[in-house]
């Protein structure tokens, strides 16, 4: 994550869930709110309810991934959390990203859709750079 460092303290965490916006889908929920600084940070939940730390942690990999393909195509300047939702993990990958970026963009936070070309799921990072 090139422009991007992560959110870690529960505070910021729960500062973002209570004064941020929020977008919602069957996959994810991602709230957002800007934090004066130059980069953007990000948290990735998911919650224990959702299965065990195998789970779970593949389920994180997957979003910090999506969130990396997409980055470009985000303004910088906000705190973003996204929070994993049970349909998350039968999902397939293109569908996260597709879904991770119609959230951003219901947020206003998305630069432009062109932006990320690898968001549709397949490619390599390499061949959206050009």
């Amino acid at each position: 994550m090139r422009f991007t460092v992560s959110l870690k303290k529960n505070h910021e965490f729960r500062r973002l869930y209570s004064r941020g916006k929020n977008a919602a889908s069957r996959f994810m929920v991602v709230y957002c709110r800007r934090n004066g600084r130059a980069e953007s940070r990000v948290g990735i939940t998911v919650s224990g309810k959702l299965g065990g730390a195998v789970r779970r942690n593949r389920m994180r990999r997957r979003l910090k991934e999506t969130y990396r393909l997409c980055e470009r195509a985000l303004s910088p300047g906000y705190d973003i959390v996204i929070v994993a939702r049970q349909g998350c993990f039968d999902a397939a990958f293109g569908d996260l990203t597709r879904d991770f970026m119609k959230l951003t963009r219901r947020l206003g936070i998305s630069v432009s859709p062109a932006g990320a070309r690898n968001a549709r799921g397949g490619g390599n990072a390499a061949a959206a750079a050009r």
